[in-house]
């Protein structure tokens, strides 16, 4: 039989797939178990129209409109500074050495683009280059750290000019760092003298170390030009010309302007107006109804704003039509909305003391905790011992029963386990312990017998003791500062009046501060401060309401001021004005995330007069520091100082300021101390009131603006430390921590914890001395210290502007 042929069988192309069961609705877990890990591919996986597949067209559609978008940005941006009387682009020229010649340097600049005028050395000089059909303001500034900031924030470009023959030395490079910290614009380095360094071909090498230098602070500096160079000068008059200022955000964000002019009326009275203040607005829109800060005089209202062009060279057919009695044109006049000059709100509308407990009926008897005054003659503050109660029974039920139901756990619970999980992050001092009961702990070396009766030391056996005792307590704290808020009392001070305004916090980032025992200790005009409900909502609001409105941009005008101190007129002239915006001029609880430099070499004492330029504005404050952290309650740990490297909140009270502008921090400069005279406390005394010296500052911290928040808490914390003394199981002795019978009743209520995370409360007070019992919730190290721990608010300070300081 012959074989059977095998016949090809095709795979059935009509198979039958079945519908998925919901797989529009399946869930994301149901469908990366159906992928099985495989990836899909990136086709038809993009979802918006950016990551869409695009033909050729549209790909070249979507980049025209691109370049047409930003072309339009570019000519929004420069437009003030097109036509013949356009705005000048503002240049400072920035000395880095004493050596530094800088009317040779304008010279050479305005040479390379054959450009002849003459050059002011004091201020500034206007040059149309036109080969480029735009017009230069250069500004020059003196090698001083106040007027270089003060130059550098006017300015669009600044050229920064170095020597080829002296180094930069520390006060060139303080001059750096503030205007780099104070925000700067497009930046331009040239370097003077190059071609007197022999031999040539050193020239380079020191061209390319110079540009290392300066790449340091402006890594965005491709190259160091020479002033000995046509061509080089010529590129660098270039760059000026036609690069797009990058501007500076906070200056930005208000309308501002470089003095040209200022015009005094005759009168001789000591409050004159009519104060006509010139130059050309840049910025935003300048109202009529803002406050104008000045800096070194101050802020003033603004009477009217007027035209003021330049005057024009008239064509030769047109010279008998110049009207020469034109009115001048009124651009903008105050309104009913004009902010007036109150820094504080009016009395009339202090805020009511509603939420203020009176205390002064009662005699208090203990210390406040959290919001409670506990007594000492009663137990109503000891919290009651929590009842077992059946699973799901409510509050109301719970009252039913009188005692335990049942001794067994089966279906019980205790009331306190409910509720129980708090995620805040503490240490033993905050009221934070752990959760393990597991602690190192050990049995006492001495354990008193239950019929033994505690007597008092002789006086001078215990002074003895608690000297040795703090002399070892000292040799510690030198060694590892663990308690830097801890406090010392002496035997004859009574703890209660020591620290008569010191309270407890059950835990200090969760429990409640009462504001009512505050009340007698706030600054004045503390209630009148500016507030806030919504502070985002208002920022966003006063920033929008600065878009329009007011006189554009590019015109140059007369802004006439009200109320302006004769004493000024002595003054030199002042270089800028910025218009403020609103709210601005009020006084506001001014909070700033300041961090140290790593190099300064001693930390900044909270309170320690300091040197402050906010934005506009330079204040001499004190500030008070405290943790930068987010706490439930808005209590935070005062800081008796900022150690270098690290960052705080500073706080003080000052004007209110828009937006995270940045804030520059000055102090004295150190000087070397004479070990002959470094031990004298006379010396030290002196050294420490030393007044603030303008000529002598040093950079040594910088910041920026955080919502102000006059609700914030600053809680100075003080530490009282006890030894224990006899130790019984869970009964413990302790001493040194108070002196007398008294003041042991008085902090009674005070949670009790040991540097092991052990927690306990005061039992009763053994004789007369300070001694006392204590019940912790385990057995305690006897090497373990106890403690407790007070908090005091403390208030920020006013500021002082820096015009009326030197004044």
């Amino acid at each position: 039989m012959a074989p059977t042929q095998t016949v090809h069988h095709h795979r059935n192309t009509t198979k039958i797939s079945h519908k998925p069961f919901k797989s529009k609705h399946a869930s994301k877990s149901a469908l990366k178990d159906q992928a099985k890990g495989k990836i899909e591919s990136e086709r038809g996986t993009r979802k918006t129209p950016h990551q869409q597949l695009k033909s050729k067209l549209d790909r070249r559609n979507q980049a025209r409109q691109r370049q047409q978008l930003k072309h339009q940005q570019r000519v929004q941006e420069t437009s003030i500074f097109t036509g013949q009387n356009g705005a000048p682009r503002h240049v400072a020229i920035v000395p880095l050495s004493v050596d530094i010649d800088i009317p040779a340097t304008i010279q050479a600049l305005n040479e390379s683009v054959d450009v002849s005028s003459a050059i002011s050395i004091d201020g500034p000089t206007r040059v149309r280059v036109e080969r480029f059909r735009q017009s230069l303001l250069y500004i020059p500034a003196k090698y001083d750290l106040m007027n270089a900031l003060d130059v550098c924030r006017m300015a669009d470009f600044v050229v920064l000019v170095v020597s080829s023959e002296v180094e930069v030395e520390e006060e060139g490079e303080l001059l750096l760092r503030s205007i780099e910290s104070q925000g700067i614009s497009n930046v331009v380095t040239v370097v003077q003298g190059l071609d007197k360094v022999n031999p040539a071909k050193k020239r380079p090498q020191v061209a390319s170390s110079l540009k290392s230098f300066v790449n340091h602070f402006f890594p965005a500096v491709e190259k160091v030009m020479s002033l000995d160079s046509r061509q080089e000068c010529s590129n660098a008059i270039r760059s000026l010309c036609t690069a797009t200022p990058k501007g500076i955000r906070w200056r930005d964000e208000r309308s501002w302007m470089l003095v040209e002019n200022v015009q005094w009326p005759e009168a001789s009275a000591e409050v004159v107006d009519d104060v006509v203040v010139t130059g050309i607005v840049r910025g935003k829109g300048l109202k009529a109804d803002r406050i104008a800060h000045i800096p070194g005089w101050g802020d003033f209202q603004i009477d009217s704003i007027t035209a003021a062009p330049l005057p024009t060279k008239a064509k030769r057919d047109d010279a008998m039509n110049v009207d020469t009695n034109e009115s001048t044109q009124v651009l903008d006049s105050p309104s009913a909305d004009q902010d007036d000059m109150a820094t504080v709100a009016p009395e009339d509308i202090d805020m009511e003391d509603d939420d203020m407990v009176s205390v002064a009926e009662t005699e208090k008897k203990g210390v406040l905790l959290d919001d409670h005054h506990y007594f000492s003659d009663d137990d109503s503050h000891i919290p009651p011992t929590p009842k077992r109660l059946p699973k799901g029974t409510s509050e109301y039920q719970s009252a039913w029963y009188l005692e335990d139901v049942s001794d067994s756990g089966s279906d019980l619970e205790d009331e306190d386990d409910q509720d129980m999980e708090m995620d805040t992050a503490g240490a033993p001092e905050d009221g934070v312990f752990p959760d393990n009961q597991d602690a190192m702990t050990e049995g006492g070396p001495s354990e008193y017998p239950q019929s033994e009766m505690f007597l008092d030391p002789s006086p001078e056996d215990e002074a003895q003791e608690l000297a040795d005792y703090r002399a070892s307590r000292k040799t510690e704290a030198e060694e590892d500062l663990e308690f830097p808020d801890e406090i010392e009392l002496h035997p004859n001070v009574l703890a209660r009046e020591r620290l008569a305004r010191f309270r407890g916090l059950k835990n200090m980032k969760l429990s409640p501060w009462e504001t009512s025992e505050d009340r007698p200790f706030e600054p004045e005009d503390w209630r009148r401060l500016l507030q806030f409900g919504d502070y985002k909502g208002i920022r966003n609001r006063v920033v929008r309401e600065a878009l329009v409105g007011g006189v554009n941009p590019g015109i140059r005008v007369d802004i006439h001021l009200r109320a302006v101190p004769s004493a000024l007129r002595h003054k030199a002239q002042p270089l800028s004005l910025f218009s403020l915006l609103r709210h601005e001029h009020k006084n506001t609880v001014v909070n700033v995330n300041m961090t140290l430099n790593g190099s300064v070499e001693k930390p900044v004492k909270s309170k320690e007069e300091l040197v402050v330029q906010c934005g506009a504005r330079r204040m001499v404050v004190k500030p008070v520091f405290s943790a930068a952290d987010n706490t439930p309650n808005n209590v935070h740990k005062f800081d008796r100082y900022l150690h270098p490297g690290r960052s705080a909140i500073a706080t003080w009270i000052g004007p209110m300021t828009w937006g995270a502008v940045p804030v520059l921090v000055f102090r004295n400069k150190q000087v070397e101390e004479d070990p002959e005279i470094l031990d004298s406390a006379d010396a030290k005394q002196e050294q420490e009131q030393e007044p603030l010296d303008m000529n002598r500052l040093e950079l040594i911290g910088t910041g920026t603006v955080v919502a102000p928040d006059p609700k914030r808490v600053i809680a100075k914390r003080a530490i009282l430390t006890g030894h224990p003394y006899k130790i019984h199981k869970k009964v413990v002795t302790i001493r040194y921590m108070f002196f007398n019978q008294e003041d042991v009743a008085w902090f009674k209520a005070l949670q009790l914890w040991t540097r092991r995370g052990r927690s306990g409360y005061i039992k009763e007070s053994l004789g007369t001395h300070g001694y006392f019992k204590a019940t912790f919730d385990a057995k305690i190290n006897p090497q373990d210290s106890v403690g407790i721990s007070l908090y005091k608010r403390v208030f920020p300070r006013p500021a002082v502007a820096l015009e009326a300081y030197a004044a």
